[in-house]
């Protein structure tokens, strides 16, 4: 139903809001009885963000944070290794020992620790799924969301390594399988929460004990059919078997029956980041920007989000890991970043100006304080003193030029922001789920055009026309447009057969290169049950 909402919430001193219209109708839910509370507006029965995991469940969902939003696992694996974002060393900062070149050059080899934390991270969110499995105590709901959290791990194991373990019981182990037996895993648990053998045009979801509401923090049906979308989009590659149309159907089903629409003209929130004294300063943000803000919880797009929280919910440290140590002067941060992630020039440079999501994503050109005073950096690599971040990276070692590479800020921040953040991260997001259909169905009839119009509708809430013509090329610059920061570049490039290629500070790698190397650290504690992928 096309709805018209309008929440408020007063959180830790914060205060936000929402509100959600349709450009064709505005139809005033019937559930938004309003009352007043010293001043701010409340919506009876809101929370913040919808119910969180609870009971034997609750470590099964925490295990989602780690590697997720922050640095050194899964997140820098998937960003560093693209064509979307670098770490260069900046003289005696950020060589750690050439990790981040070798992985950005795509040199790397198996005792690189980020994958042995990626696969930690993964065996220890599905040893608390085995555990919660195995407890007894959980009701046939939980039982479909745990065995949905475990295959969300399963498929980042998949995605990453591809010849890996699949252990269902506690403290057990098993023998190391091919990327055929995991796909097949993975699908099956999949199709079994959600009460079905296969996906088909016309889909009955009803003997699934998965829910439909929209809660975000809690797996639904919704979200375990974005996942098994995903699987199936990415299933040629795993398997060598095409699922396109599988992944059209599942995406399809979720975009006609699901409770979410695209944040878009009207979806606000407000600006937790405006400075009173810069007049640039948006009072809120809307539309794709409203998306990622830290105040972004009840945000219509999402389907599937992983919960973090700057006191209680810690991992999220975006500011941290990608601002200048000066940008700590311009929003007041609680402690200075680190001067980590900058973005390839030709990336950023694929943007259209009148593109939405560039101001949405990016932090560029010339810096200001607090007080709306240039931004100084006292230690500048040049004459000018004003911290100005610039498309071009001077080089990726051994001086990269420290204020040299705009810096991420989809994931925008707030005034007096810790180091830990407090927006929530898309698992999936209509948005998303758009563009695995427009993909799905171009692939399955071998026709681009029938791309179009999941495109051009994300496309039109940030300001642009229609592509005109799309090719498979174009589509691909369309994806990583919107899905930049969301962990998926690597995944795409793969699909597409760029992620062999060239760009920046790269040459041509080598095909095994698409799975990751077994981590050397797991091999050493085998006991001989763990063989290295071929070509490591």
């Amino acid at each position: 139903m096309n709805r018209f909402i309008k929440l408020t919430f007063l959180s830790s001193m914060l205060v936000m809001a929402y509100s959600c219209t349709d450009l064709d109708e505005v139809l005033e839910d019937e559930l938004t009885t309003e009352f007043s509370d010293d001043g701010v507006t409340v919506v009876e029965g809101a929370t913040d963000g919808g119910i969180l995991p609870s009971g034997a469940l609750t470590p099964s969902y925490d295990r989602l944070r780690n590697g997720s939003a922050g640095h050194g696992s899964y997140y820098s694996a998937q960003e560093v290794s693209s064509d979307e974002m670098t770490l260069g060393q900046k003289g005696g900062d950020w060589f750690d020992g050439g990790i981040w070149l070798r992985m950005h050059r795509h040199t790397f080899d198996a005792s690189n620790g980020t994958f042995n934390n990626i696969w930690n991270d993964a065996y220890g969110g599905i040893g608390e799924v085995n555990l919660a499995l195995n407890g007894g105590s959980l009701s046939p709901a939980e039982m479909a969301q745990a065995k949905t959290i475990r295959a969300f791990f399963y498929w980042r194991l998949l995605d990453n390594f591809g010849n890996v373990k699949i252990i269902t019981a506690p403290g057990g182990d098993a023998p190391q399988t091919d990327s055929q037996a995991a796909f097949n895993f993975v699908e099956s648990e999949l199709l079994s929460v959600l009460g079905i053998s296969e996906v088909t045009a016309s889909l009955d979801l009803s003997g699934s004990s998965l829910g439909t509401a929209a809660e975000p923090y809690l797996v639904n049906q919704f979200g375990a059919l974005g996942l098994l979308a995903k699987l199936y989009l990415n299933a040629e590659v795993y398997t060598g078997t095409p699922h396109y149309q599988e992944a059209d159907w599942a995406a399809t089903y979720i975009i006609d029956n699901g409770p979410y629409q695209l944040c878009a003209d009207g979806c606000t929130v407000i600006n937790l980041a405006q400075r009173p004294a810069v007049a640039s300063d948006p009072d809120n943000l809307e539309g794709y920007a409203a998306i990622f803000a830290p105040n972004n919880q009840f945000n219509p797009e999402m389907i599937w989000s992983i919960r973090y929280d700057a006191v209680s919910a810690g991992g999220m440290n975006f500011s941290q890991m990608n601002f200048h140590y000066s940008t700590q002067l311009t929003y007041a941060l609680d402690a200075q970043p680190w001067n980590g992630y900058q973005v390839v020039e030709e990336f950023y440079n694929s943007y259209d100006d009148a593109d939405a999501r560039k101001v949405a994503n990016f932090l560029s050109g010339p810096q200001l304080d607090f007080g709306g005073n240039a931004l100084l950096d006292f230690a500048a690599d040049d004459d000018n003193l004003q911290l100005n971040y610039t498309p071009n990276i001077s080089e990726l070692e051994p001086n990269s030029v420290r204020e040299s590479g705009v810096r991420g800020k989809k994931f925008s921040f707030q005034l007096f922001g810790r180091p830990e953040m407090n927006n929530d991260y898309p698992i999936f997001r209509l948005g998303q789920v758009h563009l695995i259909r427009a993909e799905a169905k171009a692939r399955a009839a071998g026709n681009w055009s029938l791309a179009e119009p999941d495109v051009t509708a994300l496309r039109a809430r940030v300001g642009l026309g229609p592509l005109g013509s799309i090719t498979a090329d174009t589509f691909l610059a369309e994806r990583g447009r919107e899905m930049f920061m969301e962990s998926s570049r690597r995944t795409d490039l793969i699909r597409f057969g760029k992620f062999g290629g060239s760009w920046w500070e790269k040459t041509n790698s080598d095909s095994f290169r698409t799975l990751f190397p077994i981590p050397l650290e797991q091999i050493n504690a085998s006991s001989g049950s763990l063989s290295q992928n071929p070509g490591y």
